[in-house]
Order: C-alpha cells, then structure tokens, then sequence
C-alpha cells in the first residue's frame, strides 16, 4: 500500500481540474493522466480525512470492470502507463496504483444512473408518489426489493458542492439528442445487468450505480470516469440481504453515519472523522475489491 495522498502535487504535467476525488493533469493534447486520491466526500462537502488506500482500491476496481466490459462499451483507457508520463520518482509513487492515462474526450452533460433495487431517494420518492424519478412502478414494493426491471434514471452534472439533480428520459433527450440519449440509456442498462450477474457470483448485490460518458471528435461513445466502484455504486453483501431494510454496505457508509450523528449541519468545513472510522471505512473499501476481483 503506498501512503496517504489526501491531494497530488505533480509538477511535470499541466494541472487542469481538481474534482471531489480525481485530480486531472495534461499529457500531451490528446490525453490526460487522472490521478484517484484518498479523497472522501460526504452530503457533497469534500472531508479534509482521507480514506487510506481508496485511491488505490478505485483504480483496480475501475480498471478491472473496464476490462471485463469493453464488449459492451469502448472505455478511455489507453494501457499507457502513468508511472511513464511524469518524471520524478517523487511523482510516480505518487501515481502508482492510483492513476489512468486515458483519451481526452467531451464528457457528456448528464450522469447515467441505473438503478435495480429501491433504496435511497428512490425509496423516498416511491413512498411518497408511487413513481421513482417520474417512472411509475407497481404498488406495494417495500424498501430494498428488486425492482421488475433495472431503471435508467439520469442526472445533471453539479459543480463541487452543488447537488445533482434528478431528469427524466425527455430531459436528457433535450440534452443529448434523442439518438445519443437512447445510445446511453441501452449502454448504461447492458453495463449494469452484466455487471449485476457478475457480481452475484462473488456475493455482492449491485444496488445502483452511475457511469460517466464521453464522445471523441468522430463522435463515438466511450465509457470514462471511473466504473462500479464503492465510491459510485451502492454494493450489498448478498448474505446479509432482506427486503424491507437497508442492508449495510461496501462503501463511506461509517463516515455517513457518524456525521449525521454529530450533529454537523452539512456545510463546508466538515469535522475531523475520527481515526476508527476511517479505517473502518478503508476496510469496507478493501473488502468490496477483494470480493469482486479476488485482489
């Protein structure tokens, strides 16, 4: 495990962005070397704690659903190595394990979520009106079961800070185009049911998730951003499993908790998570990688 990296610092490269959890430099004009820190953010403020080794368990987690699923969808990876494109030793165990060099593309202006099971603000929403982003569902469902079909549920991008918000289908239509729209909703519901079907093997439930997407200068689509990690998806341990209550999950969940019971009101700064947490957390992230990739 390499140390801590709360933020990277690499002066060999044009810096261009600094995002929740991703730090993002230029390499060349047509690449960009991301770089996935310990960063953790929480009801979208980011903490000044890192989770130890996330950036790490980010990287081989994404980098092993970009492989398993490049059948489905073309991703940004190029197979250069980071270690390659920087050019201090300094920099490199600073990248090492924790960065991708990909294609520099257009990202689309939405999120694609994919939800299979009602949790969360859809469970929310559910309760209230019968429908989950404005899709009507059948009656009677209860928290957590599976829903009759995976629902593509897309989002607008917020700025650091902001929230998302929820869109529907015609929504994105007015974004993307109707072609592009469809083009992502068949993309995003192939990418989630096979990675669901997966993941089942190896214990895990697959609750929701969100891919990114970007265009290149022809036009074609490519998976970007990071794929079914703890950080964008909500993983269930199978065994623990019951419809009618949230079960726990593989990801910032201990650190969630601890900041609604602290009495935090949810703005910039955040408290200092105490140590056990966090290692709590770092362990949840550990386990998810080694279930699902064995490593």
């Amino acid at each position: 495990m390499s140390t801590v990296l709360l933020q990277s610092d690499l002066k060999s490269l044009p810096f261009l962005h600094r995002g929740k959890v991703r730090d993002i430099y230029a390499v060349g004009d047509d690449k960009l070397l991301v770089v996935q820190t310990d960063r953790l953010s929480a009801f979208d403020v980011i903490l000044t704690d890192p989770i130890p080794g996330k950036g790490e368990v980010l990287t081989a987690v994404s980098n092993f659903w970009f492989d398993k699923l490049q059948h489905v969808i073309p991703n940004h990876l190029t197979g250069i190595a980071p270690e390659s494109v920087v050019k201090t030793e300094a920099e490199r165990e600073q990248v090492r394990g924790r960065a991708f060099v990909v294609k520099r593309l257009k990202p689309l202006p939405i999120e694609a979520i994919v939800r299979g099971y009602l949790v969360g603000s859809g469970w929310k929403e559910y309760k209230q009106s019968g429908a989950v982003c404005g899709i009507k569902l059948p009656p009677g469902l209860r928290e957590a079961e599976k829903l009759p079909e995976p629902l593509f549920t897309p989002s607008t991008k917020a700025a650091v800070g902001e929230h998302d918000e929820n869109i529907s289908f015609a929504q994105a239509v007015e974004l993307l185009g109707e072609a592009r729209a469809n083009e992502v909703r068949v993309a995003t519901l192939q990418l989630y049911i096979e990675a669901a079907e997966y993941a089942a093997t190896k214990g895990i439930i697959i609750a929701d998730t969100k891919f990114e997407f970007g265009v290149d200068e022809a036009g074609r689509m490519y998976l970007i951003d990071e794929a079914l990690t703890p950080d964008s998806s909500r993983f269930w341990p199978a065994d623990q499993y019951r419809v009618g209550t949230n079960p726990p999950s593989f990801d910032k969940q201990f650190v969630r908790d601890w900041l609604e019971a602290s009495g935090w009101n949810k703005r910039a700064p955040a408290p200092h998570v105490p140590q056990d947490i966090l290692q709590k957390t770092a362990d949840k992230y550990h386990e998810a990688q080694l279930k699902l990739i064995g490593a």
